[in-house]
């Protein structure tokens, strides 16, 4: 078994298809990110919906959100495991995505029909009064839906990580050690004198 006490060398702890479906299904709230006119980067946390492979949220279309993406729509969210609802299973996944994506709004009724219902329901958690009082809640004129379609992930999957430190893993559960966990890092150390790892 393998085990570590590098902690600068996390890019080798992703998570599989499967995890990221259990995590991004039962996380409640994902953190939307833009950069606004003037460059600053903002973020805005959101109950959120995961379906056919993009992360599904909404807000009032008079948000300065709405404009800032509108005019670059090059975004990111942030999911943790920390935001797991009441109840949730110790055999679901731990750690975090970050997804960089492209956002893409929609005001049609059939989306609105699928996604209120579904957002109201997973806020709900099964309370079928606060299901309900929320999808109306949500139904107003100035509501809109942002659709990210992801382009790139940066996990960190911190059960696998526990394990490894532990010894707990074979070499064969790691992930590919990615650039800035190679060739980034040994140039770091380097430059402090430091020995490559």
């Amino acid at each position: 078994m393998a085990q570590t006490n590098d902690h600068e060398i996390v890019s080798i702890y992703p998570f599989s298809e499967e995890d990221v479906e259990n995590l991004m299904t039962h996380a409640i709230e994902a953190v939307l990110m833009w950069s606004t006119k003037d460059g600053w980067p903002v973020g805005v946390t959101h109950a959120f919906i995961w379906r056919d492979g993009k992360i599904w949220l909404t807000f009032a279309s008079h948000r300065h959100r709405a404009a800032a993406i509108r005019r670059d729509n090059r975004i990111s969210v942030n999911v943790s495991s920390a935001s797991y609802g009441d109840g949730a299973s110790d055999t679901l996944p731990s750690g975090a995505i970050t997804f960089k994506g492209t956002g893409e709004f929609l005001d049609d009724d059939e989306t609105k029909g699928w996604f209120y219902r579904a957002l109201a329901d997973k806020v709900g958690n099964g309370n079928q009064e606060v299901s309900d009082h929320f999808r109306d809640f949500l139904d107003s004129p100035l509501r809109t839906i942002l659709a990210v379609t992801p382009v790139k992930r940066i996990m960190y999957n911190a059960g696998l990580a526990n394990r490894h430190i532990a010894g707990a893993v074979s070499e064969d559960e790691l992930g590919e050690r990615l650039s800035s966990d190679a060739d980034r890092m040994n140039k770091a150390r380097s430059e402090q004198g430091l020995a490559p790892r």
